[in-house]
């Protein structure tokens, strides 16, 4: 109990027992000031997780050589499940860890991930083999998982309803900076210190977002724990369906393995879906997308994936090949969409009453079409920084951070608060498995084009556009209730939810 309270108007004096009500009072009647300081330190905390997370789904594509150089014997295929095995591991997860973040409580999953995560991370740049960083990347993305949903629905639950939009686009601002930001990033890491350095560097970041979750309350659904049975199957099956088209090129299409893992991962997914719908407790909330917007924001989630973790890729794979760029060189030339992006995502986020969610994806995604089509149309052999890559790269910027914001905003504001985390971990469930199936288009194009200059480029970047125009049409079916995170009844709905929420933070904390 804190100590006693001396309040003239209740006359309460040392010796009194004070009321309950001072003891569960919202922020603004403790002073105006600490209920800033405690959301700004618990944006802090949902940011930095969504940060490292997303961060290292794309940091190492330019470490690909530097490894190959010290495990000589490892061929490119084998190398590239550095990537592949943090992107299934991280799909796999998803849905079910924001599930169980609802049950268990999003602080205690919050430690989970990041005490996971960070461990791993530490491994992965100890790793004395290639198998030793397989392993390590997997458990990475095993934490990361875990982190994502904990981080929103920390977000959602602790920060006052006035500012909710506005911490939601600094959420989705630090997950699309950390996308963009990878490959930048990474390629700086690498061309200086080498590849164990791109994952050294999210240690004592994940050291300090874990002693920062004492400013994180916990709030359990009180249920028991979602079912098992049904998770594992949806974590395999996504699995296996990622694999099947990561290695599809590899392996080529019509491979034993390749048609074993699609047909398999779609068959324990379908499975997963069945049993979700008739069981008590499930690891998928299926009756989620009973909610119209919420369905439109899964579809949009996918597609999105699909163009935007491609394009990161093809992007550094263009300076490279086709500019010649050294990895520090084209880490700086992708500099500069990462920042617009962040800046994009914030915007967005502040301006939520004028920019609602449908409004941000369908622009953005406008955008994203215009700009891969210039790139398709133009893709010069010789380097135009100024002319095309500094303003395709702005473009760029601006329909990643206001599509990755609206989606975001979209999914989390079309359920109910006590649903966040399972939401959140499914939405982008969608937005990662779009994502390896844009991947895997990739590779597909660019094994068929090799050797055929930048044509491979140029198909490329008009699918993209084509994406585009299909996120933007799917943006379309977002419910303007859902949008506008200002409205009045969602405003009262909010205020209703927030003060709940409040008074199980102070009940926990």
């Amino acid at each position: 109990m804190r100590p006693p309270l001396h309040d003239p108007e209740h006359n309460l004096g040392p010796d009194s027992e004070p009321d309950a009500e001072p003891d569960f009072a919202p922020d603004s009647e403790r002073g105006e000031a600490d209920g800033k300081a405690g959301s700004v330190l618990v944006l802090l905390l949902a940011c930095g997780g969504s940060f490292v997370s997303l961060l290292d789904v794309t940091i190492a594509n330019l470490a690909v050589p530097d490894l190959q150089r010290d495990f000589g014997s490892a061929s490119v295929a084998d190398l590239t499940w550095v990537m592949s095995l943090y992107a299934i591991a991280f799909a796999a997860l998803l849905a079910p860890a924001g599930r169980l973040a609802d049950t268990v409580g999003r602080r205690g999953l919050y430690r989970a991930g990041i005490a996971v995560f960070t461990l791993a991370s530490a491994a992965c740049a100890a790793a004395p083999n290639l198998a030793t960083l397989l392993v390590a990347r997997a458990v990475q993305g095993l934490g990361a998982a875990a982190l994502v949903p904990a981080s929103l629905a920390i977000v959602l639950a602790q920060i006052p309803a006035a500012r909710r939009a506005a911490a939601i686009g600094a959420w989705s601002a630090s997950a699309s900076l950390a996308a963009a930001l990878g490959p930048s990033l990474g390629g700086i890491l690498v061309d200086v210190f080498g590849w164990r350095s791109v994952f050294l560097i999210t240690v004592p970041i994940g050291i300090g977002l874990a002693l920062l979750t004492r400013v994180a309350a916990d709030s359990r659904s009180g249920e028991r724990l979602p079912d098992l049975a049904g998770s594992a199957l949806l974590a395999g099956g996504i699995g296996a369906l990622v694999v099947g088209v990561s290695q599809g090129s590899t392996w080529q299409w019509d491979d034993a393995r390749t048609l074993a893992c699609i047909a398999g991962g779609l068959l324990l997914i379908v499975a997963a879906v069945a049993r979700a719908a008739r069981h008590p407790r499930p690891g998928l909330e299926v009756g989620l997308w009973r909610s119209r917007p919420y369905a439109y924001a899964n579809v949009v989630s996918f597609l999105f994936g699909m163009l935007l973790y491609p394009w990161m890729l093809l992007g550094v794979l263009y300076l490279t090949q086709v500019w010649h760029y050294s990895e520090l060189r084209a880490g700086f030339a992708m500099t500069h969409g990462a920042v617009v992006s962040a800046a994009a995502g914030l915007a967005v986020g502040k301006l939520a009453r004028a920019v609602t969610p449908r409004t941000a994806v369908v622009g953005g995604a406008v955008v994203l079409a215009v700009t891969a089509l210039w790139l398709g149309l133009a893709v010069p052999e010789q380097p135009a920084f100024l002319t095309l890559w500094l303003p395709t790269g702005v473009l760029l910027g601006l329909g990643i951070g206001a599509v990755s914001t609206g989606v975001s905003s979209a999914a989390a504001l079309s359920v109910p608060p006590v649903k966040f985390a399972g939401a959140t971990g499914l939405n982008l469930t969608a937005r990662q498995v779009g994502g390896a199936l844009g991947i895997a288009a990739l590779a597909t194009v660019m094994q068929r084009e090799a050797g055929h200059g930048t044509d491979a480029f140029r198909d490329l970047f008009f699918i993209f556009a084509g994406l585009a125009v299909l996120t933007a049409a799917a943006g379309i079916g977002l419910a303007k209730s859902a949008a506008a995170a200002g409205a009045p009844a969602d405003a009262r709905r909010d205020a209703g939810s927030e003060a709940l929420v409040g008074e199980r933070k102070e009940m926990t904390v």
